[in-house]
């Protein structure tokens, strides 16, 4: 039924306004904006955003795209933007985002972990300072993102920890560049800058 929907929307569109679709033995006629059909054939094409969940410290954004098998991904830097692109999950679905977020990173030293079953981003800011209020630049609730709480913690906390954190980030770091395999794994020289203390380096857990 949906299938013969679409194909009278194709004959409306050339003849505006109005089309007759039989239903129940009988023919109907319907009229449908403009918007409508725009909307059904973007919903029909339009690729979707991969699940994600984050977290984060007053340096680092950890950011979790949740795809299985997904190889060879496109993931794109900028200053204020992430761009992905793949395909995965158990139906191989197609998956394309522009991630618009709060505040600006550092695209050389930020990095991407492609595993199995997701894709690890460790997102360095630009600016270390307060949590950002929310990842992206636009408060809108969207049902794809959510908090990882595995990793997540509050601010006061992360202000509270000790020297530990800077040996806990870099064995973490180790160990995702190690799975991750390659040239991918950044060093920890490269997540601090010259004047930052060891203090404001996060600790995972």
């Amino acid at each position: 039924m949906l299938q013969r929907i679409r194909d009278y929307l194709r004959v409306w569109e050339r003849s505006p306004r109005r089309a007759q679709i039989p239903f129940a033995g009988r023919r109907c006629s319907i009229y449908l904006p403009r918007a409508a059909l725009d909307a059904n054939t973007m919903s029909c094409t339009q690729p979707l955003p991969p699940p994600v969940t984050w977290a984060q410290r007053k340096n680092i954004v950890f950011l979790t795209i949740c795809l299985e098998d997904c190889r060879s991904p496109i993931i794109k830097f900028e200053d204020d933007k992430i761009y992905f692109k793949g395909s995965g999950g158990t139906e191989k679905k197609d998956y394309e985002y522009t991630y618009d977020l709060y505040k600006e990173i550092d695209t050389e030293k930020s990095r991407s972990f492609p595993r199995d079953r997701n894709i690890e981003l460790i997102l360095v800011k630009k600016e270390e300072g307060p949590y950002w209020p929310h990842l992206l630049k636009q408060k809108v609730k969207q049902h794809w993102l959510k908090v990882d709480f595995s990793r997540w913690k509050d601010e006061d906390d992360s202000d509270d920890e000790g020297e530990g954190q800077n040996q806990d980030l870099e064995e973490m770091m180790r160990q995702m560049g190690g799975l991750g395999g390659g040239d991918s794994r950044p060093s920890l020289d490269d997540l601090e800058d010259e004047d930052s203390d060891d203090d404001d380096l996060p600790d995972l857990e």
